[in-house]
């Protein structure tokens, strides 16, 4: 019986700051009182709290900030996979800021990971590179690049903060044809949440793609692990009839 009426409570929790949101009295970027603060005004205890804070991380309400708190979570960002897309123009064309920012990037021998979907042989040198990437001021995205060095020589010595396709084009006449997708859900390892600022062990949306050139061979792999709350993707497929 009191873990019925516990369950019933931290739902009711829930559904009382959902209603907020919702109704625009708390507004996205805005910081939730602490968690101390928020126990109290509802007279519960810190664990049924979290269990409703959890719930509405869940439903992509809110997210946590590790040593920061909790905030309400900004529209999501809308990405179609069926077109080539750069992040900065695809902000800019749903009124949002974006800017990218590198994090480090070096000359490094392919792990098994980029070598299998490079098709490289093992021991091959790969250009590694991550980023970050902000939404209206926010880290909601990290970004691991592992690129073809024998494809790409100096890579390293250009910006690697714009438009990764028009630098391909501009200096290697690289132009990517196709790509193949895969996404599933993950969770933040403590290396990538500490870089965008998110809880280690926080849900997020892992999309890796391979981008393949007009020759058929694959160029780029790249690995994004966004916050699950930041994006939601699209896809247009045209059927050809079989009558």
């Amino acid at each position: 019986m009191l873990s019925e009426i516990t369950t019933l409570q931290y739902i009711k929790i829930k559904n009382a700051i959902k209603e907020q949101i919702q109704s625009g009295q708390l507004a996205a970027g805005a910081k939730l009182p602490s968690e101390r603060k928020l126990s109290e005004s509802f007279k519960t205890t810190r664990v049924t709290l979290r269990e409703s804070l959890s719930l509405l991380e869940a439903d992509g309400l809110i997210y946590r900030e590790d040593r920061r708190g909790w905030f309400i979570a900004h529209r999501a960002l809308r990405l179609d996979l069926s077109v080539p897309f750069a992040f900065s123009s695809v902000a800019q064309a749903q009124g949002r800021s974006s800017r990218t920012e590198l994090d480090v990037a070096e000359s490094v021998m392919g792990n098994k990971e980029s070598t299998q979907y490079l098709s490289l042989p093992p021991f091959t040198e790969v250009y590694a590179f991550g980023r970050i990437h902000y939404l209206d001021g926010k880290a909601v995205m990290y970004a691991q690049h592992y690129v073809r060095a024998d494809r790409f020589p100096n890579l390293l010595q250009h910006p690697l903060d714009g438009d990764l396709s028009s630098l391909y084009r501009e200096h290697w006449q690289l132009i990517t044809t196709s790509c193949k997708y895969s996404v599933r859900s993950s969770t933040f390892d403590d290396d990538i949440a500490s870089k965008i600022k998110a809880t280690m062990g926080a849900p997020a949306l892992r999309i890796s793609k391979v981008n393949v050139d007009e020759t058929g061979v694959a160029q780029e792999y790249v690995v994004e692990h966004w916050r699950h709350n930041a994006v939601t993707l699209d896809m247009a497929i045209e059927f050809t009839s079989l009558s």
